[in-house]
């Protein structure tokens, strides 16, 4: 029976604890709060909803993902490209600022919750690897550009919809001349302070003396300065009664704890955007999670981190949030500061309690235009225009992925672009596993090793052809396999053996089988017998379980250098000999090509 700390990974953390460990993750909770307060009410806001959901979504969600989840410092919470997924999904089945819209963004919480635990709980993890980098970083990089014009809005003081970079415009442009001059004034200074402090205030406060992390500390701080200097403004000279739009009466206290409506068309008008929020939101979080567990050795378990972020999505839809997941920053600040434990986590939670119960009045003059100005300085930062070009020097098929999931993101909005990245990814990978690299290999003299004829001086057999392939094989390759190996044998007639090199097939499934048993009919046909070399421990027992060996009067060699010594000894001695034969055409121009 699993131990109870598969289930519960904080019981493994509890049990180690110690007394030096709670300054640390104090510290970190402080600096995570000081961050996250500005973060979830502008988030909020971007999500289309109350600017007092973002704190409700950041203290529960914590607790949940501190019992549940694996990871030590990563730090869950509202993000931005979540909360444009989320408005973009609610928007289409409730009118935004209703009832019935801050209903569906809980139940849409909830039902991600509960589809993040079953695939946790089912071990399916590995889903999220239909999402390939490429299309990550597009994704990201392209909803952060349409979230940054979304809030144009509100450094402008006007109003505009729209859930992709071309309705955003048009509507932004028919409305740009109404734009209000004391909004445009506050915004644009917070923008460019937020710049500031985010580039040039933590070298300068070095340079005077003072300690990085007191001055990382202070950076950290710079949206609630904002916040505090931009609200202490609009009260103090009652911009409000000016026109400039302000985030008003916050209720003060928690919401109860209750279970989302339980309304089947609404859930299942909800399903598909739950799906891929959570999928996005795992692929965010899991990516973060590795790579600061890596820098401690730690380890974290992808499938308890789907349980983790379903607890803590599920603990946002009972308690009035909405979707959550683990910020990237947010993870690094948590874990530049310090952070331990899912202690700190749970530490922030107790914060940002406190401050919806006893703080929320101090937000009533908070300008829209200073949460807007948060957003876009933190979300451009997620740009990254040297991906593009470093996956198109790699990769144009990667890069064609990349650049659907972008337009379609720009144009279409976020839900359409993940879509097609996924499905132009899987069908790219369809495409180039379909035509496998394949080569035919000879014995590099004086070695036991075999590489390709058209890159290296090999000792060639005259009646032997080896064949090695380098991809699994499965449905959509077989047939080119087929017309491959048919190609060679009719090329070379003095052929009597030929030898399927197997070393980097991991699996072949059913049709593939078949498809090599015909290939040995074929073969022996015509006077030919195919023998396979190689060949992995698990992949010869699925053969050794089927009727394969009905079909193939050949052998199955350990290694290539067995099998040339077993169908041509003499050429075989004379390789091993070191007799090298005159270099090939395609060798000089390419003396060192790699496979």
């Amino acid at each position: 029976m699993p131990p109870v700390s598969r289930f519960l990974p904080c019981l493994s953390w509890l049990k180690v604890y110690r007394r030096d460990d709670f300054p640390a993750d104090l510290l970190a909770s402080i600096i995570v709060t000081i961050m996250l307060i500005p973060q979830s009410l502008a988030y909020a806001m971007l999500a289309g909803l109350p600017p007092q959901v973002g704190l409700y979504a950041s203290v529960l969600p914590l607790v949940g993902y501190a019992l549940f989840g694996s990871s030590r410092t990563l730090a869950v919470g509202p993000v931005a490209v979540v909360s444009l997924m989320t408005a973009a999904a609610v928007s289409q089945v409730a009118v935004p600022g209703s009832p019935d819209y801050l209903a569906a963004a809980v139940a849409l919480a909830f039902l991600s919750g509960l589809f993040l635990v079953l695939i946790g709980i089912a071990r399916l993890g590995f889903l999220a690897n239909l999402l390939s980098h490429p299309v990550i970083n597009g994704f990201i990089g392209a909803s952060a550009i349409v979230i940054a014009a979304s809030q144009l809005k509100h450094i402008l003081g006007i109003d505009a919809d729209g859930h992709s970079l071309l309705a955003l415009g048009r509507s932004l442009a028919g409305q740009v001349t109404a734009a209000h001059l004391p909004t445009l004034i506050i915004g644009t200074a917070s923008i460019v302070f937020l710049f500031w402090v985010r580039k040039q205030l933590k070298p300068r406060l070095i340079t005077a003396g003072m300690n990085a992390r007191l001055a990382d500390v202070l950076v950290k701080a710079g949206p609630v300065a904002a916040v505090i200097v931009a609200t202490a403004a609009v009260g103090l000279f009652a911009l409000a009664a000016d026109g400039v739009r302000i985030v008003g009466d916050i209720p003060q206290g928690l919401p109860p704890l209750t279970l989302p409506p339980v309304d089947a068309p609404l859930w299942a008008d909800l399903l598909p955007a739950a799906i891929l929020i959570s999928v996005v939101g795992f692929v965010e979080s899991v990516s973060v999670a590795q790579s600061l567990a890596a820098k401690r050795r730690q380890s974290i378990d992808p499938n308890q981190e789907l349980v983790g972020l379903g607890a803590a999505n599920i603990a946002s839809g009972v308690s009035g949030g909405y979707p959550v997941t683990g910020g990237f920053a947010r993870s690094v600040v948590n874990f530049d500061a310090g952070a331990r434990t899912p202690l700190a986590g749970v530490l922030t939670a107790g914060m940002i309690a406190l401050t919806a119960v006893f703080l929320t009045p101090l937000f009533f003059h908070l300008p829209n235009a200073v949460l807007a100005a948060t957003i876009i300085v933190a979300v451009l930062s997620l740009v990254d225009l040297g991906a593009m070009k470093r996956t198109w020097d790699y990769s144009k098929s990667d890069f064609a992925a990349m650049a659907a999931t972008i337009l379609l993101v720009l144009t279409a909005g976020v839900e359409a672009g993940i879509i097609a990245g996924m499905i132009v990814s899987i069908a790219l990978y369809l495409w180039r596993t379909s035509r496998p690299h394949m080569a035919v290999v000879g014995q590099v003299a004086g070695t036991e090793h075999f590489r390709n004829v058209d890159r290296h001086a090999v000792v060639e057999s005259p009646t032997v052809l080896t064949i090695r392939v380098d991809e699994s094989l499965y449905f959509a390759n077989t047939r080119y396999l087929e017309d491959a190996i048919g190609r060679q044998v009719a090329a070379r007639p003095e052929i009597r053996h030929v030898v399927l090199m197997c070393p980097a097939v991991n699996f072949i499934d059913a049709s593939a089988l078949e498809s090599l048993e015909m290939i040995a009919d074929r073969l022996k046909a015509a006077g030919t017998t195919l023998h396979l070399s190689e060949i992995k421990g698990p992949v010869m027992d699925r053969l050794k379980r089927s009727p394969f060996f009905d079909h193939v009067d050949g052998e199955v060699f350990l290694t290539q250098h067995d099998a040339m010594a077993a169908l041509d000894p003499e050429t075989t001695a004379q390789a091993d000999a070191g007799q090298r034969p005159k270099t090939p055409a395609a060798a000089r121009a390419r003396p060192e090509a790699a496979e």
